[in-house]
């Protein structure tokens, strides 16, 4: 059995490899080329039976999964986005599980209330892997993916909760409460907060004092699990624990980690992702030949069919509603907000500018609410710069393909539950049609919709500004280079006149060389850059926590950072 397994993970490594490069060149979602492959596998001759534990998905494969896409997104792209991302995340998931559930069980009779709602639960998580993959790769604005990827780390708590409420309600006479539902999701929320802030920040804590690339790895592999597990335990939502331990480790890595530790941590995660999220896909399409032959003894096909059609009628009605409204109210809603806010901010700006603090306690607060002003300006001027328009409400509401979180809920439904078989297969096949229906059609749509390019010039005056911002701010903050000293004496002017004009530029056009008359200089001339490059890092962040320059200049310009960074280490 061991060589069986050892053979089927190195066939679907390789049937990973070869479906997301076809998925490349063809622009074809590789989770459907994934479902399809599984499935044409499957009839194989002497293949093995292959049956996954529903717990081993939802314990073992989704809370990396949702780790590895929460610790890449910033938190600032997340706030600014928090009203929408909760409506789709929260109010359309409980919306679209209750009323799917209803018209289950008026359709199909036989199937119970709670049972239809289960199923609705199941299906309501939308996942943002194969529609971001493709928007990115067609020009879809970076805001629009930014929802999508919030939306698919919180519908998945939301879900699982309601999920959890309807099957304890099918053991009890098919009682669905919507009162007790609700105070779970409260407590869910609460505790899954509370659980992943702690684990982020004790193991961000740790790895900070780490040196050692292999246990920074290690500890970072675990980080999920260790949110996950004791915010189940608590009965709160361990999925939503590791998106939290996700979104605080990122925000606190850009500044505790070092450059190294950045990259290895991007790199090592986007192959986990790669390997998980494929493999799911792949064992579904496997197994699928199976949940027929065992829906076939409850079910007729005719019955199959439609309820496929009615809940995915449903969904796609439901989405483009409730996307409907977010769209009404920005184009009919108060035009002059922004006008209004500025004007304010204006007044508060001009009362600011009054205040003469009197010790440093109160130049602190000077400082804070001058930073809050102007987050609030960056808030409104990118409400203007990328404001989501009808055309993207309309690929928001395309973009609804089900996945990972569909196929794993599924199966949790307790065996010798009545059609429990129907259900689960009815789930998978709503997934799989939904990755055929929107993941072909998604690309053309986005093109047709003709959203506007980043000006490449434009986006390279961002960089430079930002980077000479944060020089400047940089040498604000330590003082010119020829009053800097070294242990105490003042450096040496052959190493002043080498990098007082060529430090900023070296940064930019990748430049890996120093001062190397004698070694005493090349010495303090490494100490001088790191001091430097520190407090432009420091002057980074600040910038990012206001947000005036858009989420892809500043990873730009910390990528320049941690290369030079990585340079000075060497």
């Amino acid at each position: 059995m061991s060589h069986e397994f050892v053979l089927i993970a190195a066939a679907g490594l390789a049937i990973s490899i070869v479906a997301s490069v076809f998925s490349r060149r063809t622009g074809v979602a590789a989770p459907l080329l994934l479902v399809a492959l599984g499935i044409g596998t499957s009839f194989i001759p002497a293949t093995p039976h292959l049956e996954l534990e529903p717990e081993l998905i939802l314990a073992g494969v989704l809370p990396p999964l949702l780790y590895a896409s929460a610790v890449q997104l910033p938190v600032i792209d997340l706030r600014r986005n928090l009203s929408l991302i909760s409506w789709l995340s929260v109010v359309m998931v409980i919306v679209s599980a209750v009323v799917v559930g209803l018209l289950v069980h008026l359709v199909f009779p036989a199937i119970p209330l709670a049972l239809g709602i289960a199923l609705g639960a199941v299906v309501s998580p939308t996942d943002a892997v194969a529609a971001t993959a493709v928007g990115r790769r067609v020009g879809l604005p970076p805001r629009l993916v930014t929802v999508l990827e919030g939306e698919s780390l919180v519908n998945d708590a939301s879900a699982l909760v309601v999920l959890r409420s309807a099957i304890a309600a099918v053991g009890v006479a098919g009682a669905f409460s919507l009162g007790d539902t609700t105070v779970d999701f409260l407590w869910a929320v609460v505790g899954a907060g509370l659980a992943g802030w702690v684990v982020a920040w004790v193991t961000v804590l740790v790895r900070e004092r780490l040196d050692d690339p292999v246990l920074n790895t290690t500890i970072s592999f675990v980080t999920p699990f260790l949110a996950y597990v004791p915010a189940e335990e608590m009965h709160a939502s361990g999925v939503l624990a590791v998106v939290v331990a996700g979104l605080v480790t990122g925000a606190m890595g850009a500044k505790r980690f070092s450059a190294r530790d950045r990259q290895t941590q991007t790199t090592t995660w986007a192959t986990i992702n790669f390997i998980l999220e494929n493999g799911v896909f792949l064992a579904l399409g496997y197994q699928l030949p199976m949940l027929i032959d065992d829906a076939k003894a409850e079910t007729s096909t005719g019955e199959v069919v439609g309820m496929v059609a009615l809940v995915l009628g449903a969904l796609v009605a439901l989405r483009f509603a409730g996307l409907a409204w977010p769209a009404l109210v920005g184009r009919y809603g108060p035009g002059d907000r922004g006008d209004r806010v500025r004007e304010r901010l204006d007044q508060i700006e001009q009362r600011v500018d009054t205040w003469e603090p009197k010790d440093d306690r109160e130049e602190t607060r000077l400082r804070w609410a001058r930073r809050r002003i102007a987050r609030a300006s960056a808030d409104i001027a990118f409400e203007e710069r990328e404001p989501i328009t009808a055309r993207g409400y309309v690929v928001l509401a395309w973009a609804g393909m089900r996945g990972v979180v569909t196929l794993a809920a599924a199966q949790t439904i307790p065996s010798g539950t009545p059609h429990r078989d129907t259900v689960v297969l009815v789930a998978c096949l709503v997934a799989m049609v939904s990755l055929a229906l929107f993941g072909l059609t998604l690309p053309a749509l986005i093109r047709r919709m003709d959203f506007p390019s980043a000006d490449p010039a434009e986006r390279r005056d961002d960089l430079l500004t930002l980077m000479r911002q944060i020089a400047e701010d940089a040498t604000d903050t330590l003082g010119p280079l020829d009053q800097q000293t070294v242990d105490g004496d003042p450096l040496d002017p052959a190493v002043v006149e080498s990098l007082k004009d060529r430090f900023l530029p070296m940064l930019l056009a990748g430049v890996h060389r120093v001062a190397e008359s004698r070694p005493g200089q090349r010495e303090q001339a490494l100490i001088v850059q790191r001091r430097y490059l520190d407090a432009m890092r420091d002057a980074l962040l600040r910038e990012r926590s206001i947000g005036a320059f858009s989420t892809e200049t500043f990873k730009q310009v910390e990528g320049f950072l941690d290369r030079e960074e990585q340079r000075l280490k060497a």
